[in-house]
């Protein structure tokens, strides 16, 4: 067990290539694709901000500068929006590059899998637990979900997993389903996960999926994986040789959330809808236009 309990750090992988969004994400990081006025991974990190967490370690590729220059400050820009007298603009722009410390590592390694860009964080983690969450979806919760996540992590000390219900039996092979016994409330002792079983395969429809707080142990494990499904090294195979050792391993059901899966066209697409619907300045006049739309 890691020697300190206070989770200080989330690591952000978004170095993958996007590939269900070409080609808008030939040039362009998918984490980067806007819902409305925001790109996704904005609200990654401001969920983690929003939890406590001041330093943000993104892993990137070659082709994600522009996540970089997202969260960095931009003084030509400031200049413009000063001298044009839009202020509100200026606000949101230097807001943007004081949420958090950030650090940007270059993924490394033969393989691909979710596990890859989570090694490539060792050298900034140090030997002390931390939390991650993917750069290509969002839940919104209250409180926020790590928020949760945290605290049922100082209540219980190991592995926690954020996990939502998958209602839809069809849509369970897209997701690690846990195999777990009911402990306390939201909170639920995994036994084993399931990667992407098919829906009569799958032991339960709650899906461990999303944002983890691991220890610093998971780094040797990984390092010593060998690919698995589809020749990747899957982060879900890495914890399960953790419960093996006896380390212990909990789902926590997230209490208020809505789960956006922006990795997929769809849903993205339902997500942009959604968040446009809920924009005061301009709800009214979409809302209307999607009535006057002959479907």
């Amino acid at each position: 067990m890691s020697k300190t309990q206070e989770i200080t750090k989330v690591v952000i992988p978004a170095a993958g290539w996007g590939t269900r969004f070409l080609p808008a994400t030939k040039a362009m990081p998918k984490e980067m694709l806007p819902v409305v006025d925001k790109p996704i991974i904005q609200y990654v990190v401001e969920e983690a901000v929003a939890s406590g967490i001041e330093n943000i370690i993104i892993i990137t590729g070659w082709q994600k500068r522009a996540i970089e220059d997202h969260f960095d400050r931009s003084f030509e820009l400031e200049k413009h929006l000063e001298s044009q007298g839009k202020e509100e603009g200026l606000k949101q722009i230097k807001k943007i590059a004081q949420l958090a410390n950030f650090i940007y590592i270059r993924q490394k390694g033969k393989y691909y899998g979710n596990a890859v860009p989570i090694l490539s964080a060792q050298p900034a983690i140090d030997d002390e637990p931390f939390a991650v969450l993917w750069g290509d979806e969002f839940i919104t919760a209250q409180p926020p979900r790590l928020s949760q996540m945290i605290e049922a992590y100082k209540k219980y000390k190991g592995v926690i997993i954020s996990a939502v219900r998958i209602e839809t039996k069809d849509q369970l092979s897209r997701y690690g389903i846990a195999d777990m016994e009911p402990l306390d409330g939201n909170v639920f002792k995994i036994k084993k996960i399931v990667e992407k079983p098919l829906p009569n395969k799958a032991p339960s429809n709650l899906a461990t999926h999303g944002a983890y707080i691991l220890p610093p142990e998971i780094f040797d494990i990984i390092k010593n994986l060998k690919p698995g499904k589809d020749g990747e090294i899957w982060l879900t195979d890495a914890i399960n040789k953790l419960i093996k050792t006896g380390f212990p391993v909990y789902g926590c059901e997230i209490k208020n959330a809505k789960y956006y899966d922006t990795g997929d066209k769809l849903e993205y697409l339902k997500t942009v809808v959604e968040f446009a619907l809920s924009r005061q300045d301009f709800n009214n006049h979409f809302k209307q236009y999607l009535k006057d739309l002959k479907l």
